[in-house]
């Protein structure tokens, strides 16, 4: 699997990405070509996340347990 980062940017009506030619020639797209993308967002908010998760058992406790290989 090839990784690259780029940019997504309004063509016409839709939304496109341009491939640098070093990962097209690596990856060897040619036109027509089927091709899987994965798609990412670089923007993650964090704040979203912490506090919604929650745990009954207090955190050493649960680093002991890992430690000692329980699951």
């Amino acid at each position: 699997m090839i990784e690259v980062e780029t940019t997504a940017r309004r063509w016409g009506n839709s939304i496109g990405i341009s491939l640098p030619r070093d990962i097209v020639e690596r990856a060897n797209i040619k036109p027509n070509k089927q091709v899987r993308v994965f798609i990412q967002d670089k923007k993650i908010d964090l704040s979203k996340v912490f506090g919604t998760l929650k745990i009954d058992k207090p955190t050493q406790e649960i680093l002991d347990g890992i430690r000692q290989g329980e699951d």
